[in-house]
């Protein structure tokens, strides 16, 4: 599909991206019919978080192929690409048991081939005291990963003190090699930046993209509420037009969040408006 600027021709320089979608938006499927949604859309890529109906996913997966070698067989035999695996792991507030659940991800990612596991920033301010948390923590995880010989790496997702812009920017700056999942819905709606300001200040971080649209709303309890893409208020056609331009080439990811919103339409019903609407 060609992408198109804010004027409705084609940019000089296509999107070069990973289009994806998040399981969140069919947490009730099994894996091969996620394989199938994609395949259906000619998306080439997909993030996990939920599958059959948990976002426990190294018990499904342990339950649904046994081994994660079998789940690499099927992977191997499948169009599909696994980009990233979710998880709960909240980089500010931790505890061992929640580190010890991110190690459960660990050999199911490899089997996939997905190169991020997903964790959340965590915290509420980004001050100095949080921002030491996450450092202790992503230390933790290299010393484990280098030791284990893991290819798999931690993206963090801009959630709690990261969907607003400073806080986001002073981890950046105290962090130099992390990689970054931007949630640019939530830098947007939940921060007030718009999405092309923080791009041009956190690009070099980015590896992965959520996008996602929504309309204001005083009466739902965000503030607003999430719409089919192209019916919202969120600037996509300016951030695609931004990401060509910049020749970005990591991940674009629709998070279509019914899994924790099942009022939305499905996943499909979604994916069929992105492309209805030229979207992305």
């Amino acid at each position: 599909m060609a992408e198109t600027d804010l004027t409705g021709r084609e940019p000089a320089v296509p999107f070069k991206g990973k289009r994806a979608f998040s399981s969140l938006g069919c947490g009730h499927n099994e894996l091969h019919e996620l394989v199938a949604l994609a395949a259906r859309h000619s998306i080439p890529c997909a993030e996990l978080r939920t599958l059959g109906g948990t976002v426990d996913l190294p018990r499904y997966l342990a339950a649904s192929y046994g081994s994660p070698d079998r789940l690499a067989r099927f992977m191997a035999s499948s169009p599909l690409r696994v980009v990233s695996l979710g998880t709960s792991l909240r980089l500010v507030g931790n505890t061992g048991e929640s580190r010890n659940a991110l190690l459960q991800y660990v050999p199911w990612a490899e089997a996939c081939g997905a190169s991020t596991l997903r964790v959340f920033d965590g915290g509420t301010t980004g001050d100095r005291e949080e921002i030491a948390q996450a450092r202790a923590t992503l230390d933790w995880w290299r010393e484990r990963r280098d030791g284990e010989g893991w290819q798999v790496d931690l993206a963090i997702e801009t959630h709690d003190a990261c969907a607003n812009e400073a806080p986001l920017l002073r981890l950046i700056e105290a962090l130099p090699d992390c990689q970054i999942l931007w949630d640019a819905h939530h830098t947007w709606r939940k921060g007030g930046t718009h999405p092309i300001d923080t791009w041009w200040r956190i690009r070099e971080r980015v590896r992965h993209i959520h996008v996602k649209d929504s309309v204001g709303d005083r009466e739902a309890p965000a503030g607003y509420r999430y719409v089919l893409p192209g019916d919202g208020q969120f600037p996509m056609r300016e951030l695609m037009s931004a990401l060509c331009a910049d020749g970005y080439d990591g991940v674009l990811s629709l998070e279509w969040e019914r899994h924790w919103h099942p009022q939305l339409p499905t996943l499909e019903e979604a994916l069929n408006a992105a492309r209805q609407h030229a979207w992305w």
